[in-house]
């Protein structure tokens, strides 16, 4: 361990230098990258489509190559999954990392490369200890393990030859050997398909072990460490790992669950470090741990592009590069990346808070979306769920809104939805049953989230009295054709509104 750690440490020098070097010189490393990704892929069927060959500047890039969806690329990764080689990227494509669905489809399939994987992936995953070490040098993350939560992982329904499953499983299933030293557990225990099976192992396990990091969505993260305190009989998880020091997080907003995780780590000494690392790629780190602004990882493999939102529905968006984005202005991100995606609309938006270095918050998604909980429910979930709903009970709705419900103390999550019917259903916990059966058929997220209850309780149904939106649009100054209801919110505050008009 003593020789892997001095390993580590010359690798971290080396790196530190390149990033300082990126956030001095951010649109030269992007053009390189950019440079790179369309001359690896001037043969692929893509490639050869679009004209690879003869673009020689981003500007014919962004005149050629038109902004895609998944909906868009669906076909084409069809046929990467039936077997199908050299059609958006040029290397093998062997794994698929399965997130939620889009409008059309219960659950995504986004391609993962050899190159995203070493390149952007795992060299993220590095990235991430290079920096918190700059951070904090004393620290003793790797006098230990770090404590993963896995997904699941199966072979590909198209094709035996190929394998899917979420992101987290597809890193520790193709993890270098020497990673395996560091973590905790063992990858046939973090893989286990069933939670509450995983989550009992896990439990056994790493009571004994010396945990110094762990790493995950907040809200798996929280169910965790209840069962390790429940299994232990202790007050505190310091009590179980005294040495535990940092939490890197991502894949929701850790802000409902910071004074959660304060209380069950009570001290001074414990970090939080946000990331931002998607199925699609590996895309920001929080470099500082006194701010909640994350890096944009600029020589991951990644070109990006910006799309101001409120420009998202022009026949002809303008998009910008580094060179070109400001601060303090909503954009949706457009990536292309070593995996395969060209000009891809990740659906997710951030606010530029620095430029030289770019820093950002993740500002929402491009469209309304709950997703306090990694479910990731868009509002076309919603809608289609509620049309069930009311088909199965005979209720009509008039107006609705929705949002988090959050874990508490001695509670799990959920969702709450404030609807006014136009015609009520006879029994309301049915219509909420039917909704909940629905939004599982629906998004794969969602459905894993309410398995068994473990992370989501079933959905919260209040009907409002007949005009209560009406009024809640008045006291906001809303009123008229041109504003519309917000459907789904990632936070209370608009459900909280309506309540206050509640209790008047």
């Amino acid at each position: 361990m003593p020789l892997l750690n001095s390993i580590i440490s010359w690798v971290n020098v080396k790196r530190l230098h390149q990033i300082e070097l990126f956030k001095k010189y951010p649109f030269d490393v992007q053009q390189e990258v950019f440079t790179k990704l369309v001359e690896q892929a001037t043969r692929t069927t893509w490639g050869v489509q679009y004209g690879y060959d003869s673009i020689f500047s981003i500007e014919n890039f962004q005149e050629r190559v038109p902004i895609s969806t998944y909906d868009d690329i669906k076909p084409y990764i069809n046929r990467l999954r039936e077997g199908e080689e050299n059609l958006l990227w040029p290397s093998e494509i062997k794994w698929f990392a399965k997130s939620s669905g889009t409008t059309s489809d219960k659950s995504k399939f986004i391609p993962v490369s050899n190159e995203s994987l070493e390149e952007c992936h795992f060299r993220g995953g590095k990235d991430v200890i290079a920096l918190y070490t700059k951070e904090r040098p004393e620290n003793g993350i790797l006098k230990g393990k770090a404590l993963t939560l896995g997904g699941s992982a199966e072979v590909n329904n198209f094709s035996n030859q190929s394998y899917y499953g979420d992101l987290s499983a597809v890193i520790i299933e193709n993890l270098p050997f020497w990673a395996h030293f560091i973590r905790t557990p063992a990858a046939e225990i973090a893989l286990i398909p069933d939670f509450e099976e995983k989550l009992e192992k896990i439990t056994n396990l790493t009571v004994n072990e010396n945990v110094t990091s762990i790493a995950g969505v907040p809200s798996w993260n929280l169910v965790l460490l209840k069962a390790i305190l429940d299994f232990t009989g202790k007050n505190h998880v310091l009590d179980v790992w005294p040495n535990l020091e940092l939490f890197t997080h991502g894949g929701v907003s850790f802000t409902p669950y910071r004074e959660q995780f304060k209380k069950l780590i009570p001290s001074e000494k414990m970090n939080y470090m946000e990331t931002y690392n998607a199925s699609e790629g590996f895309f920001g780190i929080q470099d500082d741990l006194d701010s909640d602004d994350m890096l944009l990882m600029l020589d991951l493999g990644v070109f990006y592009e910006f799309i101001p939102l409120n420009r998202l529905d022009d026949p002809h968006p303008p998009a910008y590069t580094v060179k070109e984005v400001e601060m303090g202005i909503n954009y949706a991100i457009i990536i292309t990346t070593n995996g395969g995606l060209w000009r891809y609309m990740i659906g997710d938006t951030i606010v530029f808070t620095s430029l030289y270095p770019h820093k950002f918050k993740i500002s929402g998604r491009t469209k309304y979306y709950i997703n306090a909980f990694g479910e990731e429910v868009i509002q076309d979930n919603a809608e289609k769920a509620l049309m069930t709903a009311c088909q199965k009970t005979g209720a009509v709705i008039k107006e609705y809104t929705a949002g988090p419900l959050y874990m508490g103390d001695d509670s799990k999550g959920g969702h709450e939805w404030m609807i006014e019917f136009e015609t009520a259903p006879d029994n309301l916990d049915h219509f909420g049953e039917e909704l909940d059966s629905s939004l599982c058929t629906i998004n794969s997220d969602y459905e894993a989230k309410r398995f068994k209850n473990i992370t989501l309780m079933k959905p919260r149904i209040i009907s409002l009295e007949p005009g209560t939106f009406y009024r809640w649009m008045q006291i906001r100054g809303k009123l008229g054709g041109q504003n519309k209801i917000p459907r789904l919110a990632n936070d209370r505050k608009y459900l909280d509104e309506l309540t206050a008009i509640l209790t008047q």
